[in-house]
């Protein structure tokens, strides 16, 4: 027997290591046997764990003859095809977006960054000059950018929202170029771009494009197509008074004819017997007369001469 045959036939020995350095709970089914190289071979079994489904051990091992001891050499818990893993790791530089800084936040470049030169050697200076003589051309910066940076800055510019491919750009009656609220640069861009200084257009204080432009150009004028129009009339009208019609006059009803009383006719012969209450009032009794009283006769005054004589 080869000692790649004793490797491969090692199984039990492999499961006891994966045993001993996981748990017995966690070591499911034997998967597979890879022979990895000459005198080296991998066993890999189920990994129980929850939470890593499609992973599983593999146990590397080794002998120096087919009647010696295998040797481990690794133990890992691999994800398989149907393993849940994270992505890829990407460097925080090929992360960053524009916008992402904060306050506080840096973000130095690189030492090697193709974007700037040394100012000596004049990266944005046109002319052959000293070293002394770019220091002062370049404002007194130790760094500059470079051709190939300028060109980058360019590209993006003419890419992007301030660039001649955007809808309302598409759409203006005017460009940048001769919009006069443009501020010129200075240098090798000053035929291409310049910085908008419109407060009520969309690119105040950017970077346009000289082909750029939009609706607020210092010489738009309202044409017929823009002007004002009349809107039609609204469904809902809430500014008019609303015109009402008169009604028209109802028809007076018609007086209803009453129908005269058919008269009564007597038949011959019968005589209706018409009830007539009589009031019989009873005869009153005379009332007593009382009895006159005698009238004293008055006797004559004593004092009083007789009328008589």
């Amino acid at each position: 027997m080869s000692v790649e045959q004793m490797l491969q036939a090692a199984e039990p020995f492999a499961r006891a290591v994966v045993v001993e350095a996981a748990g017995e709970d966690v070591v499911g089914a034997h998967l597979r046997t890879d022979v990895d190289a000459d005198g080296w071979v991998s066993h890999a079994f189920e990994a129980l764990q929850p939470g890593y489904r499609g992973w599983s051990w593999v146990v590397s091992l080794t002998a120096v003859a087919a009647d010696a001891e295998p040797t481990v050499n690794d133990l890992v818990l691999l994800p398989g095809s149907e393993a849940i893993v994270a992505p890829a790791w990407t460097p925080y530089r090929d992360r960053i977006r524009p916008g992402d800084l904060g306050p506080g936040d840096v973000l130095p470049p690189d030492a090697d960054d193709l974007r700037l030169v040394p100012a000596w050697s004049a990266g944005d200076v046109d002319v052959e000059t000293d070293r002394h003589e770019a220091r002062e051309l370049t404002g007194g910066r130790t760094w500059v950018l470079s051709r190939e940076g300028r060109d980058m800055a360019a590209q993006r510019w003419h890419d992007g929202d301030g660039g001649p491919h955007t809808a309302i750009a598409q759409q203006a009656s005017g460009t940048c170029r001769t919009c006069g609220f443009r501020l010129g640069l200075v240098g090798a861009l000053a035929d291409r771009f310049g910085v908008c200084a419109n407060g009520m257009a969309n690119d105040d204080g950017r970077v346009v494009d000289l082909e750029h432009g939009c609706g607020a150009h210092s010489g738009v004028k309202l044409s017929r197509a823009t002007a004002v129009r009349e809107l039609p009339d609204p469904y809902f009208d809430t500014i008019t008074n609303d015109v009402v019609a008169k009604p028209e006059p109802k028809p007076e009803p018609e007086p209803e004819v009453v129908a005269e009383a058919e008269p009564i006719v007597e038949e011959p012969g019968v005589e209706l017997e018409v009830p007539v209450e009589v009031a019989v009032e009873s005869a009153a009794e005379p009332e007593p007369v009382a009895e006159a009283e005698p009238v004293a006769a008055e006797q004559p005054d004593a004092d009083q001469p007789d009328s008589s004589v």
